[in-house]
């Protein structure tokens, strides 16, 4: 089975950044695309950014392109997500997510931006 544990969440202040962290686990996680979802009170579950198993042709919801990128580290088993010029609009959980023959998440972890 696969195993997503998130972490990097916390509180910032508008402008500043932060860097989200998903270690995975699993025998074959390291060949899923893989990507995160956040969620805002009041709101539907949202695509932020996804990557393929060689990091190649990342994607991004128009909302954070320019301003979040996301990598993978396949020898560590681990997904980033590198978030600068953070808006108070940006306020979710984010979650990890692997898409394998199903969709794993992780737990989330809480992101607040201040304004």
């Amino acid at each position: 089975q696969v195993q997503l544990v998130e972490s990097g969440g916390g509180l910032v202040q508008a402008g500043g950044s932060l860097r989200l962290s998903c270690a995975a686990s699993g025998r074959t996680v390291g060949t899923y695309p893989m990507g995160w979802f956040r969620q805002a009170p009041g709101k539907e579950r949202e695509f932020v950014a996804s990557i393929d198993w060689s990091g190649s042709s990342p994607s991004y919801a128009d909302s954070v392109k320019g301003r979040f990128t996301i990598t993978r580290d396949n020898p560590k088993n681990t997904v980033y997500l590198q978030m600068n010029s953070l808006k108070p609009e940006d306020t979710a959980v984010y979650y990890c997510t692997a898409i394998g023959p199903t969709m794993y998440w992780g737990q989330g972890t809480q992101v607040t931006v201040s304004s």
